[in-house]
């Protein structure tokens, strides 16, 4: 199994069980999330409660929980919006920061694709939820997710280049 660390906190954020597609000039992967029930499963068993001699008004009190199966698998911290401002300004620092720690032909591929990359975004920016990885680092890479169109399930942003391959 392939784990995918954000390159600047360690964080885990994606495994390879959660296929991606390379988007904006190999800078961007997208990753469909899915929500998932979590906790309690009901199992029929089939046993009649009232021939049991169970109360019909007797509720089970399952801890069942609607969550999206990236962020609860990778404990990934939702985080404030951000306006353009914002957004900007972490981008500048997150590129000088991962700009130290890429060698050769993979910056060189950062620097020509990550503007692009930040200028895809930015138009969007009211339509994403903005993630960190378990750690919370003010300096780590974000995850960005958003509704496509029509959809029920989020689609996950990652920065290509800001993540490291580690395997399990």
């Amino acid at each position: 199994m392939l784990v995918y660390q954000d390159l600047l906190s360690g964080d885990e954020l994606l495994s390879d069980s959660f296929p991606y597609k390379e988007t904006e000039n190999r800078a961007l992967w997208e990753v469909e999330g899915k929500w998932v029930v979590q906790g309690a499963i009901d199992v029929n068993i089939g046993a009649n409660p009232s021939a049991e001699g169970a109360d019909a008004d007797e509720a089970v009190d399952d801890q069942a929980a609607r969550v999206v199966d990236i962020v609860d698998t990778f404990r990934l911290q939702e985080q404030p919006s951000f306006d353009k401002k914002q957004f900007v300004a972490w981008a500048k620092k997150y590129i000088k920061l991962l700009s130290a720690k890429l060698e050769g032909e993979k910056k060189e591929e950062f620097t020509k694709s990550i503007e692009g990359a930040i200028k895809f975004l930015l138009p969007k920016l009211k339509d994403f939820q903005f993630f960190v990885g378990e750690s919370m680092a003010d300096d780590a890479g974000l995850v960005l997710a958003y509704y496509k169109e029509g959809a029920t399930d989020p689609t996950f942003i990652y920065f290509a280049h800001g993540l490291k391959e580690v395997k399990c």
